[in-house]
């Protein structure tokens, strides 16, 4: 599921001109607010599915980005399992790039890291062209 040597870069209709810190909600971290914090405190250390098992509501209500590093091994297998059984969105579904001005970088190994569309290194990576470059989705419909 995951991609590899892959820029997602913003969603054609985001409005951020800079990379936010999504807001909280309630004073509890949103599904956006819980990937930003994994991807800007910890750069390279999570895959896809990692992000997106920890931002699902079975581990969200945890609110600690470190929630899969202190399950066992063959727990967080099993839970990769029994959460990707059925079809999920990909990070380009993220509010991260469709709302809050992160690019992603995936590395060789699906590692990723999260840049500000208004920084250098997002420029660079949006024009390595050793790298597959996606979008993220859009927030509305074109039209």
């Amino acid at each position: 599921m995951g991609y590899r040597d892959t820029f997602i870069s913003v969603a054609e209709d985001c409005r951020a001109s800079t990379g936010e810190t999504p807001p909280e909600r309630g004073g509890k971290p949103t599904v956006a607010g819980l990937q930003h914090a994994m991807l800007t405190t910890r750069p390279g250390r999570y895959t896809q599915e990692e992000v997106l098992l920890a931002s699902s509501p079975q581990l969200r209500a945890r609110e600690d980005v470190n929630a899969l590093e202190d399950l066992p091994q063959e727990e967080l297998q099993r839970m990769l399992a029994e959460y990707f059984a059925q079809p999920r969105a990909c990070l380009r579904a993220s509010p991260l790039g469709k709302t809050y001005g992160w690019g992603l970088h995936y590395d060789d190994q699906g590692r990723i890291t999260a840049h500000p569309v208004d920084s250098g290194e997002y420029t660079r990576l949006s024009q390595d062209t050793s790298l597959t470059q996606l979008k993220a989705m859009r927030s509305r419909r074109a039209g």
